[in-house]
């Protein structure tokens, strides 16, 4: 199965469109003055030290965070995106990467909150005093398909649920896809946000028949590739499932995938695909 484990590929190609992504999803929410909720269901330790002995073992960094650092004149999201990785790292130099929790947490307004669950005791308890005394942000050791159960539907009726697993275990995406189900079955007006590694065709074409077969309406995909799809174990891509997507998202996204395209891309192979899996 394929494994994921984050502090080896912190800010490499693949976090830079599930984060992309993640920006114009949580901009999108900004847009009404209602507070909304965010539910980081693989939370991780929250911000990565890429010059940690992890992160240099690939450095794959360099070939995603690192290759925007000095970009000019990006779209909307891009730009919000560098924004937040840069007020990290105040000296101008990229030393430190956002995950998912810092860059949600960079994005709540005054009554909005975040809960993040992390089943690994060590990451959640650095997670934990990442957010020490924030009282906007809670965190649990707890299963991301628990957490689920446990915290949905929120008080505030609108906002996003990011489902973002490492895909170590064999039966994950049996796990993701029921999670997915019965969330949606308690907070349908949710938005939920899935991150998944591109490989085989295959590997893809089983997953999209999966979530098609739960019955759910308004599913979005997008993609982004750097090389062909192939039949081993080896990612050539990265893409996003989005479940009531914002209106005129597919849009936005069209055009910021093809934009970071060329900048992430060795060669002419891979692209940008954005679709929808499931009309509404």
């Amino acid at each position: 199965m394929f494994g994921y484990r984050h502090s080896f590929h912190a800010g490499n190609f693949a976090d830079v469109v599930k984060h992309v992504v993640l920006v114009a999803l949580l901009e999108a929410l900004q847009q009404k003055p209602k507070p909304f909720y965010m539910q980081d269901c693989h939370g991780g330790i929250g911000m990565y030290d890429l010059g940690s002995e992890e992160a240099r073992k690939n450095r794959e960094y360099l070939g995603g965070i690192g290759r925007l650092w000095q970009t000019d004149n990006p779209p909307a999201a891009v730009r919000r995106y560098l924004e937040l990785v840069h007020s990290f790292n105040r000296d101008g130099q990229l030393r430190y990467y956002p995950g998912s929790p810092r860059l949600g947490r960079a994005l709540l307004r005054a009554g909005d909150r975040m809960v993040l669950t992390e089943l690994n005791k060590i990451d959640c308890e650095q997670l934990k005093q990442e957010f020490e005394r924030d009282k906007k942000v809670t965190v649990h050791l707890q299963d991301a398909y628990q957490g689920l159960q446990a915290y949905l539907p929120p008080a505030e009726r609108r906002g996003l649920v990011l489902i973002d697993p490492a895909y170590e275990l064999k039966d994950e995406y049996e796990r993701l896809i029921r999670g997915l189900q019965q969330a949606y079955k308690r907070w349908p007006t949710g938005i939920y946000a899935i991150w998944y590694p591109l490989m085989s065709h295959a590997f893809r074409e089983s997953f999209f028949t999966s979530l098609r077969e739960t019955g759910i309406r308004k599913i979005l995909v997008a993609e982004l590739t750097i090389k062909p799809l192939q039949a081993q174990k080896e990612m050539c891509g990265s893409g996003m499932i989005i479940v009531n997507a914002p209106w005129q998202l597919d849009q936005q996204l069209k055009m910021e995938l093809k934009w970071l395209w060329p900048l992430l891309s060795d060669s002419e192979e891979g692209g940008v695909n954005v679709e929808w899996l499931v009309p509404e």
